[in-house]
């Protein structure tokens, strides 16, 4: 089921950031500092607007800012395949890899770390807004 959701800004911001991976993977490699660049726009963006660091849609922006990073250098850009994907399965069905990670991290859950919760983040269905809000109910 496609959730495109072209009134939300952020979905604005995924579907740009997607673009432009896609560019950088398909062999434009100056679309990885662009695609860097918009999303420490976002980050910033969404800092001011939740004032708080620990906010979790932060952590997201922040984290996945850090995987683009650390896949800059030329012998480990074979790593953008996975936020390009990733980003692609945000924009296109709502399903955010990257924060079902970090509602995992210990500050981010309320219940001990297992197989059966892991199983449950990974394979739950896409949902509309966070999934950590989504995800912390459920528990």
């Amino acid at each position: 089921m496609l959730m495109i959701d072209y009134n939300k800004l952020s979905w604005w911001y995924w579907l740009v950031t997607a673009c432009l991976l896609t560019l950088g993977v398909g062999g434009y490699p100056l679309a990885f500092p662009l695609a860097i660049a918009l999303t420490l726009i976002q980050l910033v963006h969404y800092l001011a607007r939740e004032k708080n660091f620990s906010a979790f849609p932060i952590q997201v922006r922040a984290w996945y800012l850090g995987l683009l990073l650390v896949a800059l250098p030329a012998p480990l850009q074979p790593v953008y395949w996975i936020p390009t994907i990733g980003t692609w399965a945000l924009v296109l069905f709502g399903y955010c890899g990257m924060a079902r990670i970090i509602s995992l991290l210990p500050w981010n859950r309320r219940q001990p770390l297992s197989m059966s919760l892991v199983k449950k983040t990974f394979l739950s269905r896409p949902v509309r807004g966070s999934f950590q809000d989504v995800s912390s109910r459920a528990s």
